[in-house]
């Protein structure tokens, strides 16, 4: 099997990981941290046959959690639409990934079991898709 990162499917998943982030449009929801629940699927940049067993060359899950609850307890964002975007980015950049899905759910509404959004991004697009909605960023 190649090594290259691009002939590998494989992927590390998090499922349903709780955290708690300042995160809404109202006062009454930026007042106090909520609980969010997330999942997240990251594919390594290296296929599993090529790490050699060893940690260093993965994304180190407990890490990746880690990393993910801090992040979100340091955020306050009107969206969770922003804070899914802001998270991915910061996983690429922190840990050896070339993609990473993160779903993010929000308990707000009464009537529904939760709200949920999807963002996917690749290692290197986090830029260009910014700047690509900020006309006033130089290029």
């Amino acid at each position: 099997m190649s090594d290259s990162s691009t002939d590998a499917d494989d992927c590390i998943q998090i499922k349903q990981l709780e955290v708690e982030a300042r995160v809404g449009v109202t006062e009454n929801e930026q007042r106090s941290p909520q609980r969010l629940v997330l999942t997240i699927t990251m594919w390594p940049r290296h296929s599993f046959e090529a790490l050699g067993d060893n940690i260093g060359q993965t994304a180190n899950y407990s890490e990746v959690v880690a990393a993910t609850a801090k992040f979100a307890s340091n955020q306050s964002s009107s969206l969770i639409e922003t804070l899914a975007s802001e998270l991915a980015a910061h996983l690429l950049q922190t840990f050896p990934l070339r993609k990473v899905t993160i779903e993010l759910r929000k308990f707000v509404l009464p009537q529904a079991k939760h709200v949920a959004v999807f963002v996917t991004r690749s290692a290197g697009d986090g830029a260009k898709k910014r700047d690509r909605g900020n006309p006033q960023r130089a290029p």
